[in-house]
């Protein structure tokens, strides 16, 4: 199919790259897929291509007067006029991320490069620094002491930029130690968990970036470990992931003692998980409308299945004479069987008749597995048409299944090897939030006349 001149090309200029958002067209298709380094990102939507001039030349040769230029975003700007003397321009343009802008100054610039992760880019001659308490009171500190005068921006409400890459943000940034990632393929450990355990360690050892990781002691990865509490606000359980990601390189690569067994745990934080009432379900999937969407947010609150179990279903796995869905290679490399609902195979064979996926059962624009990034947006966006204001995740629908399962009577056991929880406890949870024995307690305040 030709693509017809009508057919415009967005095409917006980032520091970096390339996006560009365009109608299906398998040769527009084919000719992005040919340029080097360009990929697809399904969250955003669009064909993400480095910038470079080549590159540029070759855009401009094929799409022509298609190309619709949008222009660079205002908040990555910096202006063109040489900065005021004592001037400290700090601009929150991301969560995690400040910029900033400011005349040379000896004192400044020492302070900034003593930050973590601190940045300079040359062509807009601007600082990047994480967003920190106490990174903004050190900066405070500087003006005040100084006499600079403190200019504050915060972007965040004209535009949202998504976070870079670690490796892209952070000059010298370190990789982890190869012997780290083949160790974790050795002891076979999940892909989820190896790819928890790289991001986790990765970031402990660029934060001493200037030491080798075998000579990191348990104070500094103490000291560590209270920056991600205090400056990052992490969770409990982020936390004990990246305990697990250090001690493994200390006990399992380089076979060193014990030592970091005794950095302190956090403890559990014990919450209740956001359940949605079966009428609640019934909104969701009614607001959904593309067929695809439905049958994937059907299938998932079908079985109990977890969204890594829901992208990785193949054909084979439907068992539509056992009404069965195989779950294969679930967490902790566990194989089980979940229920599949008569309504769902009905919506399953008209949705394979539609779009006759080849490998996965629920497969990507271009092929290949489902992005979770997207059916966690599928799932917002209906929670967001049905006037649900909890906040439900896909994870939330195994929780509903499970508590839906308990209140109509079935037996914990049952929904323990549904679920595919090893231990009876960790199902125990969802008796904390069925409404079967809550329904039959009355309020003593119904007692009062008042």
């Amino acid at each position: 199919m030709k693509p017809t001149r009508n057919e415009r090309v967005e095409i917006v200029r980032t520091e970096r790259h390339y996006l560009l958002k365009l109608p299906r067209s398998e040769p527009d298709l084919a000719f992005l897929r040919a340029l080097r380094r360009a990929r697809w990102d399904s969250s955003a939507y669009c064909w993400v291509i480095p910038a470079n001039n080549d590159i540029l030349n070759q855009i401009k040769a094929y799409f022509g007067e298609r190309l619709d230029w949008k222009g660079q975003p205002e908040t990555l700007r910096v202006p063109d006029e040489k900065h005021p003397a004592n001037v400290l321009k700090v601009i929150h343009y991301h969560t995690d991320r400040l910029r900033l802008a400011f005349r040379f100054d000896d004192a400044l610039i020492n302070l900034v490069r003593s930050f973590p992760f601190s940045r300079w880019e040359a062509e807009t001659r601007t600082w990047f620094v994480p967003h920190t308490e106490t990174i903004l009171s050190g900066l405070k500190s500087f003006c005040v002491t100084n006499g600079w005068t403190w200019e504050y921006t915060d972007a965040l409400g004209k535009r949202t930029v998504r976070p870079k890459k670690a490796a892209e943000d952070v000059p010298n940034y370190r990789q982890v130690p190869q012997a780290y990632t083949e160790k974790l393929v050795i002891l076979r450990y999940s892909e989820n968990t190896r790819r928890t355990y790289v991001a986790c360690f990765e970031e402990f050892i660029n934060y001493y970036h200037w030491k080798p990781p075998s000579e990191i002691s348990e104070q500094e990865i103490r000291t560590y470990m209270h920056y991600l509490v205090e400056e990052r606000g992490i969770s409990s359980s982020y936390q004990n992931q990246a305990i697990n990601a250090i001690k493994f390189f200390y006990e399992k690569v380089l076979g060193g003692p014990r030592k970091v067994y005794y950095i302190e745990r956090p403890r559990t934080e014990k919450t209740l998980p956001v359940v949605l009432s079966t009428e609640e379900v019934q909104r969701i999937l009614a607001v959904t409308a593309n067929l695809k969407h439905r049958c994937m947010l059907m299938t998932a609150y079908s079985g109990g299945l977890r969204v890594s179990e829901l992208l990785n279903l193949k054909l084979k796995d439907i068992d539509s004479d056992r009404m069965l869905i195989s779950i294969r290679g679930g967490k902790g490399g566990k194989d089980r069987v979940t229920l599949l609902s008569e309504r769902l195979l009905g919506e399953l064979r008209e949705y394979y008749r539609i779009y006759h996926p080849k490998e996965y059962l629920f497969e990507g624009q271009m092929g290949g597995r489902y992005s979770s990034r997207s059916i966690q947006n599928v799932l917002h966006r209906s929670c967001r048409q049905a006037r649900i204001l909890k906040p439900v995740t896909m994870h939330t629908l195994r929780h509903s299944f499970a508590t839906h399962l308990l209140e109509s009577g079935v037996n914990l056991r049952y929904i323990q090897n549904l679920l595919g929880h090893s231990s009876p406890k960790t199902t125990e949870i969802y008796t904390h939030v069925s409404t079967r024995a809550m329904g039959t307690l009355r309020s003593p305040l119904d007692s009062l006349e008042v």
